[in-house]
């Protein structure tokens, strides 16, 4: 009995314990195959997850484009061919360090000194791009004229943030002057039009606005000035009817031709249209003899002649273009030639100038337009200095370089005067000049 016991509860245990093992397989298999699932379904989730995280990616990339593509561009540039390459740094156009021969006057007070005049007295006049006038003695003393613009509170706030000044036509900004007959000064202003200014009092008066214009076109942006000392007319640019002074990178980038060259009788008071379809019209300048005018078309680095007088009278052609740089400023010289300031040079490089390579390509054109800021195009404009001397017939016969921009750059005027050149650039808090006149 007690051996079957015994047998019996061996069985029982062995059984038991059998059926035990098997529960705890089964268990464990369940929790092998659960984890098993577990994995499998982390697996799928991720690779779900990876395919959707693409197609997130994909369709929010293509929505940016979409939206990018349905954004209006600012500008409604044309496509344009260039004549050809930059000419090289070679004969007259050989690099020097002319332009380093001089010293900086009034830092910190002259905020992008533009162009110049003089009086018979010896002092010079400036405008700079916060809108102010200003005198320069002959022994160098620096007065305050006037400031150009609106005075209104919120122009007064403006003109105090630096950043802002040339940013808004609050504070006008005068682009170019000249004397009359009578002693006083014309000034033009790119906002506001055609100002007369009494150098001793400050006091202005209009003389054409910017909203009444010519035509039936308001002014855009007032630029170059000249006066004939023969008949007292005032010759005067109006870059463009699109875009104001503000946006000048953009009328550099679409390329229209939307500048007219214009004339103002001071005894009528009537403003006539001499030539329209121009490229930026900017600087102008009279022949000695007044049988001609210069004018630059700076966005397409182009001269142009207009006459005035002779068989020719009425009727334009071009005397220099695919030039090395884009011209501003078109002054005599002390000895009769034209001086020609450069505001940015167009080099031959590894690659084409940046402006050359977009400038058939208006669909480039109107996208860089809706995403790159104004002000990121500075990294574009190289630090160099350059001055170009033509003959009277348009030929170029000399230049003047600062090839790293130690006194100056973006030069915007060349002004000689008893002595002296003075070098206008809209981007500097000083004003440059070269002693000694003709270099």
């Amino acid at each position: 009995m007690r051996k079957l016991g015994n047998t019996r509860q061996t069985s029982f245990t062995t059984g038991h314990k059998i059926a035990l093992d098997e529960r705890k397989y089964e268990y464990v298999t369940l929790i092998v195959s659960v984890k098993k699932v577990n994995r499998l379904s982390v697996k799928t989730l991720s690779v779900c997850s990876v395919r959707f995280g693409k197609k997130s990616m994909v369709v929010t990339l293509l929505a940016v484009a979409v939206g990018l593509y349905l954004l209006p561009s600012p500008i409604d540039p044309k496509p344009h061919t260039l004549k050809g390459p930059p000419p090289l740094l070679e004969g007259p156009l050989a690099a020097n360090t002319l332009l380093q021969k001089g010293r900086r006057l009034f830092t910190g007070q002259l905020h992008g000194p533009e162009s110049f005049t003089a009086d018979e007295e010896g002092n010079v006049f400036t405008g700079t791009v916060d809108g102010k006038l200003w005198k320069i003695g002959a022994d160098d003393s620096l007065t305050f004229i006037t400031q150009m613009g609106r005075s209104l509170p919120e122009c007064v706030r403006v003109r105090h943030q630096a950043a802002a000044q040339i940013m808004s036509p609050c504070a006008g900004v005068p682009t170019a002057f000249a004397w009359t007959a009578t002693v006083s000064s014309v000034v033009a202003d790119s906002y506001f039009g055609l100002h007369s200014v009494d150098p001793q009092t400050g006091e202005k008066t209009v003389l054409v606005s910017s909203s009444q214009g010519a035509g039936g076109v308001p002014f855009g942006f007032l630029n170059g000035l000249e006066i004939s000392s023969q008949t007292g007319m005032i010759y005067f640019t109006d870059s463009s009817s699109r875009w104001g002074r503000r946006h000048v990178k953009l009328e550099v980038i679409e390329l229209n031709n939307l500048g007219r060259l214009l004339s103002y009788d001071p005894d009528t008071g009537s403003v006539k249209v001499l030539l329209d379809g121009l490229y930026m019209p900017n600087g102008i300048v009279l022949s000695p003899d007044e049988h001609f005018l210069l004018l630059a078309e700076t966005s397409i680095g182009r001269i142009l002649r207009f006459w005035l007088k002779g068989p020719k009278a009425g009727t334009k052609e071009v005397i220099l273009d695919n030039m090395i740089g884009y011209p501003d400023n078109i002054r005599l010289s002390d000895h009769g030639t034209f001086l020609v300031g450069i505001t940015t040079t167009r080099f031959r490089k590894l690659l084409p100038p940046f402006l050359d390579l977009i400038a058939p390509y208006p669909a480039v054109k109107r996208f860089l337009a809706k995403v790159v800021p104004l002000s990121w195009y500075n990294v574009l404009l190289p630090r160099y200095a350059l001055v170009l001397e033509l003959g009277p017939d348009g030929h170029i016969v000399g230049s003047l370089h600062d090839p790293e921009g130690r006194l100056t750059w973006a030069i915007s005027d060349v002004f000689q005067h008893r002595g002296r050149t003075y070098l206008g650039s809209t981007d500097l808090p000083f004003l440059p000049v070269l002693e000694g006149g003709s270099s």
